[in-house]
């Protein structure tokens, strides 16, 4: 095998696995999807207003609860989940419609800027229970989420 196929295989690999590992996350990635499937399967949407390059409190949050196996494994069946995504960092901009709608999601529900704010909506958008960064490990995390839905 030349070191030409080997490039190729491996690009192959990238292109088709970092998609996957995204879905995987559990993530959507458009808001207003994310909201018609919590209605559709009756469960309550986590957003999460997330500066995933720049906020040492979000990179935590994600790091230690959001891609926990346990969180993962109970979200899927339990939550839609919805980032609303503000990387400052170049490589990492999103793209300009994404960015607009997360705009339009902080100026409604995030107006004085927190980072990290993770909301638990109903299907009407209604906001059941607000939190942000909390030094739980993820099943303490799912119970102060589930605590909002009573």
């Amino acid at each position: 095998m030349s070191l030409l196929d080997i490039m190729k295989n491996w690009v192959l690999c990238v292109v088709f696995l970092v998609p996957l590992w995204g879905f995987s996350q559990g993530w959507e990635s458009n808001f207003d999807v994310a909201l018609s499937k919590a209605a559709k399967e009756d469960k309550p949407l986590v957003l999460v207003f997330s500066g995933s390059d720049w906020c040492a409190p979000c990179i935590k949050l994600d790091r230690t609860i959001w891609q926990s196996d346990v969180f993962r494994d109970y979200a899927t069946q339990n939550y839609v989940l919805y980032k609303a995504d503000f990387p400052r960092k170049k490589k990492n901009q999103l793209h300009p419609e994404i960015l607009g709608k997360n705009k339009e999601l902080a100026a409604e529900f995030n107006s004085k800027g927190y980072f990290p704010l993770v909301l638990v909506l109903d299907e009407n958008s209604n906001v059941l229970g607000t939190t942000g960064y909390k030094k739980y490990g993820p099943k303490k995390y799912i119970q102060l989420l589930d605590s909002f839905l009573k």
